[in-house]
């Protein structure tokens, strides 16, 4: 890409975006970042690239899950595991039910910055800055705490190079063999609330020994004790997105290299922005957030930005509306994406528009409402005969009470027993693989009570 430097972002309209009052501070940091090793390599991110191309076709699924905005202070190898468990899990229930692969993407290891629907914030009469992630400020409601220190970015990369280097030792050291991944599941089963999902449990542990008595084990077939796993993250602070970016020495493409996926929001998708300015010169694969006021032009503009070879795999359209809007939206995008014949993976975040406030004055999100938009997903892309290739979960492996809902039912009493998180609420490990189960068995095409409650 000849017209593209990994600068240029600077001369574009940038939003959501800190002002930094030190430059020589900031310009220290950025040379430092610079000088360090990439997080993530163009190898992996070409493999990405190929797996969510075979996803767009139908011939792969896609499960992206992960924190809201990861922490500084509930960093731990504990919280990496649990979360990395609970996504093997899901993986391994959507694989039954799909019959095909799934990709295994988690929110990690750069997830740190986050947008904020306003600049500042006020509690009891006082207004300060927003908190915009642990990359940029800090959480503690002070004017200090709330100054953008560039420093912050080294401490995320740390951070997020430790999770790399965790997350690869779960992959291939033993961790994910597929035997201890079910078990796992089978102990969810096992609860009374549960019961419903035993039998797909069953038939899961069926195939299992149908396979070891077929002599396809783990001590003798490698793929059945390790998994391919990826990191995304919103690409948002671009100082630190610049920082690392490399040139690859096999291809000379510019890589991202501070996660094998990157996304731009649904508050950074101006064509014209900074943001959409850095994605497109990169050659990892790119997710594009579209809510409901994404247009149908700027839709063809982007895509003809962000994917001008029209590559597979290259561009994931990461649907976010709501519950009972997806109808009023969904089509007219994917009649756009059909008239440009451009090749894109479709997939569902049923997290961001089903926010709501609590009785009890906490940020939730419904089980029921985050399922009623996958169903709605689904049932669009039946109609319309195009391919549902994926879902976007914010997530946790604790056991947190932040939405409400599910088997376990949290209710909004619940939620402030266990509401840990610094700015969404999260699916708990139990409401993630309910949703496995539920998101399978309509990959299967067969529906529980349960579903077929939630739809009528």
């Amino acid at each position: 890409m000849t017209d593209w430097t990994k600068s240029a972002w600077r001369k574009k309209p940038r939003v959501q975006m800190p002002d930094y009052t030190d430059a020589a501070k900031l310009a220290e940091v950025e040379a430092q970042l610079a000088k360090y090793p990439p997080l993530v390599f163009a190898g992996e991110a070409r493999r990405l690239k190929k797996a969510l191309g075979a996803a767009s076709r139908g011939e792969a699924f896609l499960l992206q899950g992960g924190d809201c905005a990861e922490s500084f202070a509930e960093f731990s190898a504990d919280n990496i595991r649990d979360t990395f468990k609970v996504m093997l899990q899901m993986a391994m229930v959507l694989t039954y039910g799909a019959k095909v692969p799934v990709v295994k993407v988690g929110r990690m290891a750069g997830q740190f910055a986050k947008p904020r629907s306003a600049p500042t914030e006020v509690i009891d009469g006082v207004e300060l800055p927003s908190y915009r992630g642990d990359i940029i400020n800090d959480l503690d409601f002070t004017p200090d705490a709330r100054i953008p220190n560039p420093q912050k970015m080294l401490m995320a990369y740390t951070q997020a190079a430790a999770s790399l280097n965790l997350l690869r030792a779960f992959s291939t050291g033993g961790f994910a063999d597929i035997n201890r991944v079910h078990a796992w599941t089978l102990g969810f089963t096992e609860s009374d609330e549960a019961e419903k999902y035993r039998d797909m449990a069953g038939r899961i542990q069926d195939a299992i020994d149908f396979m070891a008595a077929a002599g396809l084990t783990s001590e003798v077939n490698h793929e059945l004790s390790t998994v391919d796993f990826y990191t995304s993250h919103e690409a948002l602070l671009l100082e630190y997105e610049e920082a690392l970016t490399r040139v690859d020495s096999i291809s000379g493409k510019t890589v991202a290299g501070s996660g094998h996926m990157i996304w731009i929001g649904d508050r950074t998708r101006q064509p014209d922005g900074a943001h959409v300015e850095y994605c497109r010169g990169v050659l990892n694969p790119i997710g594009l957030k579209c809510g409901p006021t994404t247009t149908a032009e700027d839709l063809k503009v982007l895509m003809k930005k962000l994917n001008p070879e029209n590559e597979e795999g290259r561009l994931t359209l990461i649907a976010r509306f709501g519950a009972g809007k997806v109808g009023d939206n969904l089509p007219r995008l994917i009649e756009t994406v059909k008239s440009e014949g451009a090749k894109v993976l479709w997939t569902c975040d049923p997290m961001h528009g089903n926010t709501i406030k609590s009785a009890t004055g906490y940020k939730t999100r419904p089980f029921e409402s985050v399922l009623s938009e996958v169903q709605e997903f689904f049932a669009v892309h039946n109609d319309m005969g195009t391919i549902p290739g994926g879902v976007h979960f914010e997530m946790t492996g604790k056991d947190v009470t932040e939405c409400t809902g599910g088997v376990r039912a949290v209710t909004d009493e619940d939620l402030s027993d266990r509401y840990h998180t610094a700015c969404d609420p999260r699916l708990n490990a139990s409401q993630s693989l309910e949703l496995a189960f539920l998101v399978a068995e309509e990959l299967a095409g067969r529906k529980t009570p349960r579903l077929d409650a939630a739809t009528a």
